[in-house]
């Protein structure tokens, strides 16, 4: 439980950091910089997709060294770098180049600490420590927005100062993170064994969810165009930023007690509703054109987040084998980091050239398949 709790410190003090700067800037860069929808989704694209690729391969090596500690304190610092280069930035290429770093310092750390924080858990506890750990970071999301919002109506909209500032919760988080201890390994563990990650030994159902959940992706674009649409349906920044507070304060409520609840009801029920909770969502976006409707929409959004981002880790780890926990862990982020490339792309197209509600009539409709599809594929789970 100890380094349950540092882990969780640590990540609510980076999303602080994070969602400071999060929410501000798609608006940031079209409003600021002159880009368009397009240039955001390209950026988010390679950004998630080129970091992503690195999850799994960190995740290989941790098992492969038995480490995990180092890929975090590593990765931390490396998106503590992203926000200092986002602060420099003058132009959209700029801003490509801090998120790519930013997204490779996540793509090094998740998948080690993840099956840290799965290998500091009891048993049959699982679903409860992701759930805590996801409450905590966000938590530090709801924090960060709320201290974007103080800063861009307390400072006359300066968004460079918000990059800025949001460097001391990432220093603090990089440090947290040195009094994190790993377990001593067991003894029949610490025999080298040659490790051999190979797709076909891996469980069927992991497969199917692992395949399923990168086709899913393929519609699930950036959270960057729920906030370009709710600022080009009349939003300002301070009101795009409140919005995005609602769902991170609804994630933070719902992700512990839908990660808990896993552990006693299994994982399927409550994949298949979050699913079903974005596809939701995304009807609305594209059907919506009333600025008041948002409050709903963002919160209903963060019932999706909650009732599946930790879920989906304790999924994966259930079903993965021992050795190869962080491998598998990795190799799920990083399909679903491939496949918002992709995605990204397709819905800034989509905007640009149908308008906004195409993009997000695409993303309920895989959304809505996803939440049937988990139902078949997910058996006794």
């Amino acid at each position: 439980m100890f380094n349950i709790i540092l882990l969780g410190i640590t990540s609510l003090l980076t999303d602080i950091s994070s969602e400071m700067v999060y929410p501000i800037l798609p608006v940031f860069l079209v409003t600021t910089l002159g880009a368009s929808p397009a240039i955001l989704g390209l950026i988010e694209g390679i950004a998630e997709s080129l970091a992503s690729l690195l999850k799994v391969f960190s995740g290989y090596w941790s098992d492969k060294i038995e480490k995990r500690k180092p890929f975090a304190i590593f990765g931390y610092t490396g998106s503590t770098l992203g926000r200092f280069l986002l602060f420099m930035a003058a132009s959209w290429p700029v801003v490509l180049l801090a998120r790519v770093v930013d997204r490779f310092g996540k793509g090094v750390r998740t998948a080690p600490r993840d099956a840290l924080i799965a290998e500091s858990a009891k048993d049959g506890r699982r679903g409860a420590a992701f759930g805590l750990h996801r409450a905590m970071d966000t938590l530090g999301a709801v924090i960060g927005v709320a201290a974007a919002y103080f800063l861009v109506t307390r400072h006359n909209g300066n968004l460079r100062n918000i990059f800025l500032f949001s460097l001391v919760p990432a220093v603090l988080g990089v440090l947290i993170l040195f009094f994190v201890r790993e377990r001593p390994r067991a003894p029949q563990q610490l025999k080298k064994e040659k490790l051999q990650f190979k797709w076909y030994s891996l469980d069927k159902r992991l497969k199917l969810f692992l395949i399923f959940t990168f086709i899913f992706t393929l519609g699930n674009s950036s959270n960057q165009f729920l906030l370009l649409r709710a600022n080009g349906l009349g939003g300002s920044v301070a009101q795009v930023i409140l919005f995005y507070l609602a769902y991170n304060v609804v994630y933070c409520l719902a992700a512990y007690p839908a990660a808990w609840l896993s552990d006693k009801i299994g994982r399927k029920k409550l994949l298949v509703a979050g699913y079903f909770f974005y596809g939701v969502v995304y009807l609305g976006f594209a059907l919506n054109h009333s600025l008041q409707n948002l409050w709903v929409l963002f919160g209903m959004y963060g019932l999706y987040i909650g009732f599946t981002e930790g879920v989906e880790k304790a999924l994966v780890v259930d079903i993965a084998p021992v050795k190869l926990r962080a491998t598998a862990i990795g190799l799920h982020a990083t399909l679903v980091g491939i496949g918002l490339l992709p995605a990204s792309i397709l819905a800034g197209l989509l905007w640009k050239f149908l308008g906004p509600q195409a993009a997000f009539y695409f993303g309920a409709i895989m959304g809505l398949l996803a939440s049937v599809g988990f139902w078949f594929i997910l058996k006794d789970l």
